[in-house]
């Protein structure tokens, strides 16, 4: 009997003629079916070992209490993971192969599953092939083998007929291209980009952007294909077409001029407005509306196309005015949305050649930001007017409060920032304001900021001081609130400055420094002010006669505030001050040395018996001081108490006046044939004479400077020193002219007064001679060195200029020499290279075995944000700089 619900015979029919038989039924197949089954419906006694499911493997991670608790459970996952990958045909490699991805992500090997992914991606399922590509995305790269293998089947999926598949392919191409696998597929995507399919369009071009940032030679290729993209009604093809074209265009003029030159229907710049006037009028789309703005991303894009097509060619710049202004005006800023196409139109505006009027709606809309709450927003618009105060600074002038208000942010970055361009802005009209609103900043500032800013507040004071009055009341002002963080130079720099007044303001600096010395002394805060006190007691030693006297009374001394809180104080109480200062113990020994040697020097300046006396005795002390070099220092100015007596007022006499360092740059600059005569200056043995030269060049800092013993190296060649390995970063402290070494200029006095005190005549040194070398030139930034030969030590100084168009920021300069030299670098003038600007460093270097100069150089900085770092080895320098 036959049952009905069967055909008879069926199996032995022939396959055309069975309805039921499947080709896609293959052994592989039928098998999983046969697993699944199994699984559905056997008893647990007969099943297979199900694998843990990938959001169980997590909880058990996060649940782990200790790193060996969770190195335990992901090594027992690995092991299973490994022992299913010898199956043949394994049911759950698809969910092996995920969790072994999470294992991944977590920073645990996984490297063993690269094959397994090759299956995945070999096989039919999508499912499989997504996970696959995803782990070929994460598990490969150029440097293993496997890599090779996944060629092929990237371009049979690049053919599929299955869109989905195609993007995977293309996905996977983007993000692990090799330089070879690029070029044997990029015919496949090019072929791709042309696809009537958006979805399949879009992947292209991504893929296409991608491949060019590997292999930059194969932009041509893409260059027919590209220019239908800005053709499309689609947005995704339409955002991945401009960010193809961006990268073409930022990598390559030639590029970039042919999309310039394009002309009719192809014409670039009137097609891309075209984009961006229906982006702003066009009305409420739900598909594409972010905020109340019509696809931000694609008008963000096009901003920065058009900011490139439209830098240096003024009839681009003129096409696009008009809808910078309209997205300008029309731009909504309630919302971030907005704000960030405001940015880009803002950086448009200022790096075209647009019109003055779309400047000056550029920075009010800065200006503006400056006012958000959004922190973000404020700091982004204070680093865009950084970078475009030069273009009109006017205009950046009209927000000054607003950037004054924000060095009282309590965000770092923006107080950093605020400084920078309060800096910038400083001009002869507003010198006085912006100073009195820096030194309240410099006051409350952290650590990080004080050396910067009393820098850049003292060359702002020298260069637009209304009054030499003003002017030294501000250095005053910045000793007095920088502390201990000034920079070596500022102490020098104030020195010569004082040296250089009149001498109606040198007794006005000697008695407000008086004031400054007298209440640190009083409030045991000295140790927080050393700077100031070398300063002071430079002056006052100097200028101490000027201090004491009745013609004090004539000098007005009332501050900005009008008071007058000046006492002329007697010599002993002088001398008391003095006293209190070198018996303290925490003032460093530099401090000392400026106060012992001005003690001296008020010797001869004061006129009573008792402060004569009282000066000899503090001296006579030092002769036995612990410190050697106090020691020394002591015992010889007690020499000129007895021995040299006579010599006394003669050595100690008032210092002439010194020469600025800027003044002798711009001389010698104007000297035609590049030489100068150098003072004579007589350099014996005597210890006299010791105590005049000075043994060591006094350091300002509270470390001492310890002088390091170089050796001869007989090797012929000179291993340069790697600037990655043993270089200082940091910009090594110059020692500051003491007022001893400082002394030498007074021994142009006549032959009479050493008449028979030293034997052997004095050597007169050489005239100077000054060659400069070009040391490197690129990006419109040049760096010049110009050398000065003076015996075992040369000094270079270091020149940087800028023709570039846009303001180079975050500059560093950087230098080594080979182990037989030694380099000393003084604090470079700036860190911000306007164009047309100049920034100096000063390098000292100590060349004992006379072997040819050779310098490694390293040159960081930013132009438009981009960080750029150059390196070069200067080797053409005179052979007998060091002779």
């Amino acid at each position: 009997m036959a049952y009905p619900m069967y055909e008879v015979d069926w199996s032995v029919l022939p396959p055309e003629q069975n309805r039921r038989f499947n080709p896609a039924f293959n052994i592989a197949t039928i098998k999983q079916v046969v697993n699944e089954a199994i699984e559905r419906v056997a008893p647990v006694s007969v099943r297979m070992q199900t694998p843990t499911r990938l959001r169980d493997l997590i909880r058990q991670i996060r649940a782990a209490r200790t790193a060996a608790e969770e190195r335990s459970v992901v090594n027992k996952e690995c092991a299973y993971i490994r022992s299913t990958f010898r199956e043949e045909d394994s049911v759950w490699r698809c969910r092996n192969i995920a969790k072994l991805l999470y294992i991944h992500m977590l920073g645990y090997p996984a490297h063993f599953g690269q094959l397994e992914c090759l299956k995945l991606i070999a096989s039919p399922r999508f499912t499989d092939k997504r996970v696959g590509y995803l782990g070929a995305m994460l598990l490969l790269d150029e440097r293993q083998d496997v890599h090779l293998l996944i060629t092929n089947c990237l371009k049979n999926d690049l053919n599929s007929n299955t869109q989905f598949v195609v993007g995977l392919a293309l996905c996977t191409l983007g993000a692990i291209a090799s330089p070879e696998m690029a070029r044997d597929l990029a015919s496949e995507v090019e072929r791709l980009i042309k696809s009537p399919n958006a979805y399949i369009k879009k992947k292209a071009a991504l893929c296409a952007f991608r491949i060019i940032r590997r292999v930059p030679d194969l932009m041509e290729m893409f260059l027919p294909a590209t220019r239908s993209l800005l053709t499309e009604k689609n947005h995704g093809v339409l955002i991945t077409g401009v960010t193809l074209i961006t990268e073409m265009c930022e990598n390559s003029p030639d590029t970039l001029n042919h999309f310039k030159k394009e002309s009719g229907q192809r014409e670039i710049v009137p097609n891309l407005v075209r984009i961006l006037k229906n982006l702003i009028l066009a009305g409420y789309s739900p598909e594409h509306d972010v905020s109340g703005v019509s696809d931000p991303f694609l008008q963000v894009k096009i901003l920065r196309l058009l900011r490139i097509l439209g830098k240096n060619d003024a009839e681009a710049s003129e096409a696009m005015n008009d809808i910078l202004a309209q997205v300008a005006t029309n731009t909504e800023t309630s919302k971030n949305v907005g704000n960030t196409i405001l940015y880009e139109t803002v950086l448009s505006i200022m790096d075209i050649k647009s019109e003055s009027s779309l400047r000056v709606l550029a920075i009010n809309i800065l200006g503006r930001f400056l006012l958000n709450n959004d922190k973000n927003i404020r700091y982004v618009a204070l680093n865009t007017l950084l970078r475009t105060v030069h273009v009109d600074t006017s205009a950046v002038q009209r927000h000054r409060t607003t950037i004054l208000e924000c060095l009282k942010d309590p965000d770092v970055s923006i107080r950093r920032r605020a400084m920078e361009l309060s800096f910038a802005l400083i001009n002869g009209q507003n010198i006085r304001a912006m100073m009195k609103e820096l030194l309240s900043f410099l006051e409350r500032s952290d650590a990080e900021f004080k050396a910067h800013c009393s820098s850049a507040m003292v060359l702002a004071a020298e260069r637009y001081a209304p009054s030499s009055k003003w002017h030294l009341d501000t250095l005053f002002q910045v000793l007095l609130k920088a502390g201990n963080y000034l920079r070596d130079d500022t102490v020098s720099n104030t020195i010569q400055i004082v040296s250089a007044a009149p001498g109606e303001r040198q007794a006005y600096a000697s008695m407000r420094l008086w004031t400054s010395l007298e209440r640190s002394a009083v409030s045991a805060d000295a140790t927080e002010k050393q700077p100031l006190i070398q300063v002071a007691a430079w002056t006052i030693g100097e200028y101490g006669d000027m201090l004491v006297s009745e013609a004090s009374n004539a000098i007005s001394m009332v501050d900005d505030d009008g008071v007058d809180d000046f006492t002329r104080p007697t010599e002993e109480y002088v001398i008391d001050i003095y006293q209190k200062l070198l018996w303290s113990t925490q003032l460093s020994i530099s401090t000392k040395e400026y106060l012992l040697l001005s003690l001296a020097k008020l010797s001869t300046r004061f006129t009573t018996r008792p402060s004569q006396d009282k000066i000899r005795v503090i001296i006579d002390t030092f002769g036995s001081h612990i410190h050697i070099e106090l020691q020394q220092r002591g015992v010889e100015l007690s020499q000129l108490y007895k021995q040299y007596a006579h010599l006394r007022p003669a050595l100690l006499e008032r210092m002439p006046p010194m020469e600025a360092a800027a003044a002798e740059r711009e001389r010698d600059d104007s000297d035609t044939e590049g030489e100068r005569p150098q003072t004579n200056v007589q350099n014996e043995q005597n210890p006299l004479l010791d105590l005049i030269n000075g043994s060591e060049l006094l350091s300002n800092g509270d470390v001492e400077h310890t002088p390091v013993a170089t050796t001869n190296n007989n090797s012929s060649t000179n291993d340069i020193l790697d600037l990655l390995s043993g270089l200082d970063l940091s910009a090594p402290s110059m020692p500051a002219p003491a007022a001893v070494s400082a002394a030498n200029n007074n021994l142009a006095a006549p032959s009479l007064l050493l008449d028979g005190l030293f034997a052997s005549e004095p050597p007169i040194a050489q005239p100077q001679a000054e060659c400069v070398v070009r040391a490197l030139e690129r990006n419109g930034v040049l760096v010049e060195l110009s050398a000065v030969r003076g015996g075992d030590t040369a000094t270079l100084t270091m020149r940087a200029r800028s023709s570039a168009a846009s303001t180079v920021t975050d500059f560093l300069f950087q230098a080594a020499v080979p182990r037989t030299f030694r380099l000393d670098m003084m604090s470079p003038s700036g860190t911000v290279l306007t164009p047309q600007g100049e920034i100096t460093q000063v390098l000292k270097i100590n060349n004992p075995s006379k072997t040819p100069l050779r310098l490694r150089i390293r040159v960081s900085y930013s132009i438009d944000g981009n960080p750029i770092l150059e390196q070069a080895e200067v080797n053409n320098f005179p052979p007998d700089l060091f002779n």
